[in-house]
């Protein structure tokens, strides 16, 4: 199994994530923003990840530094349970709807923090959540994870729907992109030979 126990604390958070990515979508996720909680909760349901992820901010009154410093840490997780992407499939994509909204994500385990997200919300928050931290959580877990993320919305009206479809996506997409492909065990999936 691949297991990868990470902490990150500042001055600003405490962060504890435990990231099994060969597990069967268990979620214990505690970052004090409920929303986003649950946002995760459907990354490691439908990703069938293993998932533990605690954040304790020290100073802040938002969650601000909780959802940026989680995505750091899961990111880096990602990274790590992959090792040097030998026999990994490397790419994974879904489209997933939920009711009114349709959204595509995509990634790529290449080596390379990426991230293009062309979605729109129509408010500012959803619940306990700016929506502006869920773009910036996709960028800084590409970024931190090494990987090429794109995450496109066909369209949608809800914003909790749009929200949930793409944690959905991305939870199936990292589940396709990092399962040991068996025909090429011990191979590095790129035509140079390394990743990155």
């Amino acid at each position: 199994m691949r297991i990868v126990e990470l902490e990150r604390r500042t001055a600003e958070t405490e962060v504890k994530v435990r990231l099994n990515i060969d597990g069967q979508g268990s979620a214990e996720i505690d970052i004090g923003c409920q929303f986003f909680n649950h946002l995760l909760g459907a990354l490691a349901k439908h990703g069938l990840f293993d998932l533990v992820a605690k954040a304790q901010s020290t100073m802040s009154v938002d969650p601000h530094h909780a959802v940026e410093d989680v995505a750091i840490v899961l990111g880096k997780a990602l990274d790590s349970a992959t090792q040097k992407k030998i026999g990994i499939k490397r790419f994974g994509s879904a489209i997933i709807p939920m009711d009114d909204s349709l959204v595509l994500v995509a990634v790529d385990f290449g080596g390379r923090g990426y991230a293009k997200v062309n979605v729109t919300f129509n408010r500012s928050r959803i619940g306990d959540l700016d929506v502006d931290l869920i773009e910036h959580f996709l960028q800084t877990l590409a970024i931190n994870g090494n990987f090429t993320l794109h995450v496109n919305e066909f369209y949608g009206q809800n914003d909790h729907h749009k929200a949930e479809a793409i944690f959905k996506a991305l939870g199936i997409a990292l589940n396709m992109a990092t399962r040991v492909e068996p025909r090429s065990e011990g191979m590095v999936p790129s035509q140079k030979g390394v990743i990155g």
